[in-house]
């Protein structure tokens, strides 16, 4: 039996949950974030983002799937090379999932499921440039069906998630579906921004989804 906890989901519009936390005299599209942004990114996709390498683990990390792995500290995406520290995090005052400010780190929704558990755990993370300086999620759009997804626990647990779908959303779309699942199985969905700056609107004009299950 898998543990089961109260899950709380934020509002499931795209619109209403990509809010965007200002950085002084920066403009990242953050996931979730797009309300509010000082101004559009300098991006140079000829650049390789700055990935970040500083979580602590154990020397040897149980080489295992498991369902029944900790809170997750670290995110790796060996085909699309991401090595990220993974920040828990919960909702704002408005109600959309909240998000960390540093570009090389990604945020797991903790008010939803362990990765590994029953339900969809979220991870969002952010997209854009500045001054030549990349976010964790810029390379998403590359991930494939069938790459591997592994999360770490902060003893070095690892379990490990097979994508099995992308998908753009429009801003204005509804999310439920990245949000809630009653397949009673695990999933993993990444989430950032995607597609072209609209300055009418201060954000990128989709939001890209990546869909992945436990691996068996």
């Amino acid at each position: 039996m898998r543990h089961s906890r109260h899950k709380q989901s934020p509002r499931v519009t795209l619109g209403r949950l990509f809010i965007l936390v200002g950085l002084p005299l920066v403009s990242m599209c953050l996931t979730f974030i797009a309300l509010y942004v000082i101004g559009p990114m300098n991006r140079n996709l000829t650049e390789t983002p700055q990935i970040a390498k500083s979580v602590q683990l154990v020397n040897a990390p149980v080489a295992a799937t498991t369902s029944w792995a900790g809170p997750p500290v670290r995110l790796v995406i060996a085909s699309i090379n991401v090595d990220a520290i993974i920040n828990p995090v919960g909702l704002t005052k408005d109600g959309a999932m909240d998000i960390g400010e540093n570009p090389d780190q990604v945020a797991w929704y903790q008010a939803g499921p362990l990765p590994g558990q029953d339900g969809n755990a979220v991870i969002a993370g952010h997209y854009g440039w500045k001054n030549g300086h990349g976010s964790v999620f810029n390379n998403l759009h590359d991930i494939k069906v069938g790459d591997s997804i592994s999360v770490y626990d902060a003893k070095g647990l690892v379990t490990s998630f097979i994508v099995r779908q992308t998908r753009l959303y429009d801003p204005a779309a509804d999310a439920a579906d990245v949000f809630i699942s009653n397949d009673n199985k695990p999933h993993l969905n990444l989430i950032t921004c995607e597609g072209t700056w609209v300055t009418s609107k201060d954000s990128y004009s989709n939001r890209l989804v990546v869909f992945a299950d436990l691996k068996k």
